[in-house]
Order: structure tokens, then sequence, then C-alpha cells
């Protein structure tokens, strides 16, 4: 199951997912990116469709080209891909068609959330591996690592604990956890949680700070840059470089000031802020 391990001094790279400037679009957001010296992105599924409503999927990868971008990541939202339901059947066939587009971009890694709100049953985890399998065999026909990002509202897999049982339980090499700090720090799961992950298991990371306010208070707005929150960034990134974590740390924002501002601007106080963060913790 797990990825090869890094080195004790692990280093890891800043990214920013299209999210955090959603409403430039996919050109816009990425060329603004770009100029501010971003080099590894995040493509999301509603921004690469928008865009292919006037032009081509080989005309994005040119976007990304051009401006000498990297994808490390895209993100497939899709309502119970990991779970039986109404709505897995077409999820799965969604599924297909962007791990189809997103390898066609070069991206390794192709992700989805635990899109899941209704009541979940014990029987609904007990098929929760075969769901998992599903989308993994797919996903390992395209050659990309398929990754399962537990969400703090989900009402099936809200915990990094119950991300890892069910990954682990369905054992397929092709899928692997994902790490958001956001809904780790503001949700269910523990610091402690994070030594359950083997050396090389995590394939990838959201990077976000949860700003000082109520947890009650929260939802999926209330995130910040890294260092301007309370949760112990520092400390989370020395624990994923002991357990051999050396890829992408993906920005992903939702605030207005954030997703409605000037890509350039934002990508420009993202990374001033980040790497003063991941410099302290010997990541970078």
């Amino acid at each position: 199951m797990a990825i090869p391990a890094a080195a004790a001094t692990s280093k890891m790279s800043l990214c920013i997912h299209q999210n955090t400037s959603r409403a430039a679009g996919y050109r816009k957001s990425l060329e603004g990116w770009a100029k501010a010296g971003i080099k590894h992105v995040e493509i999301t599924d509603n921004m690469l469709e928008d865009f292919l409503k006037t032009d081509t999927l080989p005309a994005a990868k040119r976007v990304l080209m051009d401006n000498g971008l990297t994808p490390v990541s895209s993100a497939a939202v899709l309502q119970d891909l990991w779970i039986p339901g109404p709505a897995h059947a077409a999820s799965l066939e969604t599924w297909k068609k962007r791990c189809d587009q997103f390898s066609q971009l070069g991206s390794p890694r192709i992700y989805c959330p635990s899109t899941t709100n209704r009541k979940v049953t014990k029987e609904d985890y007990t098929a929760t591996p075969g769901c998992i399998r599903e989308a993994g065999d797919i996903a390992k026909e395209y050659k990309l690592t398929a990754m399962i990002e537990f969400t703090r509202a989900s009402t099936h897999i809200s915990t990094l604990t119950t991300a890892l049982k069910t990954i682990r339980e369905a054992a397929h090499a092709s899928v692997h956890p994902h790490l958001d700090f956001y809904h780790f720090w503001s949700g269910m799961s523990k610091f402690e949680d994070l030594d359950l992950l083997q050396p090389g298991e995590l394939a990838h990371v959201h990077f976000q700070d949860t700003p000082d306010m109520p947890r009650e208070l929260l939802d999926q707005q209330s995130r910040v840059i890294p260092g301007d929150g309370v949760a112990p960034i520092e400390k989370m990134l020395r624990k994923l470089a002991e357990k051999g974590y050396a890829g992408s740390l993906s920005v992903e924002l939702f605030l207005p000031e954030f997703s409605q501002g000037d890509p350039y601007e934002v990508a420009k106080k993202i990374r001033d802020k980040c790497e003063v963060v991941m410099h302290k913790a010997k990541v970078a």
C-alpha cells in the first residue's frame, strides 16, 4: 500500500488549488499564479468543465505548459462515490471521465471528497471497500493515484482514522489517503491520529489554517492562509515529514477575499506566508 518513503528530512513543495481563485476561471487563475512564481497546481473539475465549454482539452494543457505549471493533483467532487447509494453509479461514470481528462492534462493524482450527507449504516461501511476498489480500478486504468479526502461534515468518512481504516480494508494499490489540514484540525480528528500514518502512505495534502473561533461556527469558507490561524501548522508539518511525506502542500481557500481576488495578488500573499511557515518547519 505504501508509496516509497522519503528521507527523514522530507522536503515539500507549495501548490495552489484552483478553488482558491475560483472566480477567475481556469486560464486566468493559472496565469496569475504563474506570474507570482507558483510552479505546482491542483486542477478542479468544475473550472475545467467551464473552460471546455468554449475550448478543448489540448488547449487546457497548453495553458499549463505555456505557464510552466505542473499539475500535481486534480479534484472530482462526486456524491456517494465511496459508498453505495442512488448517486453511486452515475458518480462512477463521471469519475472515469475525470480520470481520462486529468490523465491527459498530466496529473498523476485524482481525489474525491467523502461527499455524503445522508444517514449511513453499518452495512454501508461494510460495502465501502468494494466501492473503493471500483474507483481504484478505474484510476489504475489511467495510471492515476486515487485519493479519498475525509471532510469534517461528511456522514461517511469525516476523520483520518475512518479514512485509513476503510482504505486499508480495500487494500487497493492505487488508492491512498489524502489529508486536508482544515478538515483534520477543525473536525473530530486528534493530532495523535497522525501517528497512525504508515511511512509513505499519504499521497497528497491540502494546506490551510483554522481561524480562532468556536468550532461550531466553522464552515466550508472558514479557512485561512497557513500561519494566520491557530492550528499547530509547524508541528503538523514536522510530523508529516517524520512519516516520509515529501509531496505538495496545496493551499485551498474559499473566503471571497481569495476566491474573488486577483489571482496574482492572492498567490503572492499565499507564497510569502507559506514559505515562512515551511521554512520554520524545515520542510521547504
